[in-house]
């Protein structure tokens, strides 16, 4: 419930102006939440020059004061960040720290979601890995058993479900070498949710945290198409109703090293 603090309330009305959701009013000079339309999206205590507005659902700790020497970020900087990320598939033999792998949900839980639904949740997977490789290759290598046989299916899906076989039959003669799905890292983080958007979302700016923290990262599509296609995995996962599995990002200490950005395709923009 917003709650405001009628002596440190000063009638300014940038709260009310703020609230997209018209949950705020005036009475007596004062600001006045309803508690009826809110989205508890916080614009409200945001924006308030005198600290009056507060949450009672949420904790209030977690509110830090803007400056901009802390805050800002070089745009350019930022561009060049974006640009000179990299896909990474060879990882060290080095665990990755268990505060790392939380700031980096913690990039993921501060990402807008529609309506401010908040409804992304995560799941490390570290100590289970190998018996989740296993799942995933068996199901992979079904999955593509079942493609071959398929006249209708496309060369490009005969391609990849000669590759799914190919990686499990690999995986299981030499589990250490032939990893070709996690390559050996230390840990995942998948993202879950109802609404594959608000997923999206925050792993993108999970993967800019990942980043940040010296650490490289790709995200598994092979995975996400097992998951999709054995319920088992999903289950064993503890994922239960609606929720989904929206990406799978392999995490762990780089073992290549880049020198510079790539080139890309220009963008198409229409403008109008």
């Amino acid at each position: 419930m917003i709650t405001i603090n009628t002596e440190k309330c000063t009638g300014c009305s940038l709260c009310i102006k703020n609230c997209f959701a018209r949950d705020i009013s005036l009475v007596d000079g004062k600001a006045v939440a309803s508690n009826k339309t809110c989205l508890k999206c916080g614009h409200c205590i945001a924006i308030c020059p005198q600290k009056a507005v507060s949450t009672t659902e949420y904790n209030m700790n977690e509110v830090k004061d803007y400056d901009a020497e802390s805050f800002n970020i070089n745009a350019d900087h930022l561009l060049n960040f974006i640009k000179f990320r990299r896909t990474i598939r060879q990882f060290k033999k080095q665990d990755v720290e268990a505060d790392k792998l939380l700031k980096i949900i913690e990039a993921g839980r501060f990402t807008q979601t529609g309506s401010n639904a908040q409804n992304v949740s995560y799941i490390v997977v570290k100590d289970n890995l190998d018996a989740l490789k296993a799942m995933t290759f068996d199901t992979l290598s079904a999955m593509g058993q079942y493609a071959l046989a398929d006249e209708s299916a496309s060369p490009l899906i005969k391609r990849y479900a000669q590759m799914w076989i190919n990686m499990s039959e690999s995986y299981k003669q030499d589990p250490k070498q032939n990893d070709s799905l996690f390559f050996n890292a230390p840990a995942i983080i998948l993202t879950v949710s109802s609404s594959p958007i608000n997923a999206s979302l925050a792993s993108s700016n999970m993967e800019l945290m990942t980043n940040a923290l010296g650490l490289g990262t790709f995200f598994s599509g092979f995975f996400t198409r097992a998951a999709e296609a054995n319920k088992a995995i999903p289950q064993f996962l503890g994922i239960t109703g609606t929720d989904q599995i929206v990406t799978c990002m392999v995490i762990g200490y780089p073992k290549v090293k880049y020198a510079r950005t790539v080139p890309r395709k220009p963008a198409t923009i229409t403008w109008k």
